[in-house]
């Protein structure tokens, strides 16, 4: 159960951090939307998946013995 946490904090902190990686490329080049999203929904979207990941991570390392 302990290396679940682990990965979902790995796998949820890596999609946030391409998430708001593509976010904030997309809104450099002028662009407002992405895929009929809007931009800063898409970096809303990162920052609540790296946060879960940051959730995630700490589980597993509280839990370890």
């Amino acid at each position: 159960m302990d290396d679940l946490w682990l990965w979902l904090g790995r796998i949820a902190g890596a999609i946030g951090l391409v998430a708001c990686a593509i976010g904030v490329l997309v809104r450099l080049t002028g662009a407002y939307f992405v895929a009929g999203f809007q931009t800063s929904t898409l970096l809303t979207a990162g920052t609540a998946a790296l946060a879960a990941g940051c959730f995630f991570l700490l589980l597993a390392q509280t839990r370890r013995r």
